[in-house]
């Protein structure tokens, strides 16, 4: 069933859980996030991420998504993920997506207010949610990242030029009324190439100023206890993407090398079927942390 993102992280702030979004920029990826959202009956937030254009146009995938939460056995959210413009996100909101991102982060603090906040007034008037970024999100060099650019830590003089700023978040929010607020505070897009260095009391300072739902990018690879300490210091929306993806992609390598070994012909309608179990478990373990149920390893 359609939801809005507002509807799901504002009952997820309620009940101290994060939701999970997750890219889904084809079929297989698609049915395997519902998949283990309905078995665990737990709503979830499928996304296409402007930057995934190249996999599959927005013209293409969106009506499949919005027809998939159509008929889901729980509350699904369709999202646009890091829309950089207003064409893109107006085109989301056209094809029915309940809840776009517009992400101005890398424009001055006055200018990312203002455009965000047109893009507010026009997706309310329309029943739409709209989150919106505040600080940098690093890019790993690897693939698999939603962002724009491959900064790094070492390309600021101070992570504080990085990281989310709690008083500017304030004046933020307060100037755009977004719905949700994505937050700077270490994490990285793709797969990481070292250990992330965290900032969780971050949350709880930014938290302690605004009172709208808090979103974690790049949150592929971080451990259960850095997911759960964000989440209770008040993270109530998780991507995630990089490391399901790459878990759908080594069941198909794992396939092909067992099946070259015993001289088997290979079909892709296999590989498909393959990769979207293995996303489909991926994001159920993922789901199951975010919702603070039982520990099972990602």
């Amino acid at each position: 069933m359609l939801a809005t993102l507002k509807e799901l992280v504002t009952d997820a702030k309620e009940k101290k859980h994060a939701i999970g979004a997750f890219n889904t920029p084809n079929l297989e990826t698609l049915r395997g996030v519902i998949k283990a959202a309905e078995e665990l009956n737990v709503p979830v937030i499928i996304s296409h991420a402007e930057l995934h254009e190249d996999l599959i146009p927005l013209d293409v995938m969106g009506p499949i998504m919005i027809q998939a939460a159509r008929v889901a056995k729980v509350p699904v959210c369709v999202h646009l993920d890091h829309g950089t413009n207003f064409d893109v996100c107006l085109k989301a909101m056209h094809l029915g997506f309940t809840s776009v991102m517009y992400d101005a982060s890398t424009k001055n603090f006055e200018d990312n207010i203002k455009e965000t906040k047109e893009i507010v007034k026009v997706a309310h008037a329309l029943g739409v949610s709209v989150e919106a970024e505040l600080g940098y999100i690093f890019n790993s060099e690897l693939g698999g990242g939603e962002g724009r650019g491959h900064l790094s830590a070492e390309d600021f003089n101070s992570l504080d030029d990085a990281y989310t700023n709690p008083d500017l978040a304030k004046i933020f929010v307060e100037n755009t009324n977004v719905d949700a607020l994505a937050i700077a505070f270490g994490t990285s897009h793709g797969v990481y190439l070292k250990k992330p260095e965290l900032d969780l009391n971050r949350i709880l300072d930014i938290k302690r100023k605004i009172d709208v739902p808090l979103v974690m990018h790049g949150a592929s690879g971080l451990s259960e206890k850095e997911y759960r300490i964000a989440i209770e210091n008040g993270i109530t929306k998780i991507n995630y993407f990089s490391y399901m993806s790459k878990a759908g992609g080594n069941a198909v390598v794992n396939f092909i090398k067992e099946a070259d070994a015993k001289e088997e012909t290979v079909f892709f309608h296999d590989l498909a079927l393959i990769a979207e179990k293995a996303i489909k478990e991926n994001a159920k373990n993922a789901l199951m942390i975010f919702n603070m149920m039982k520990r099972v390893d990602v």
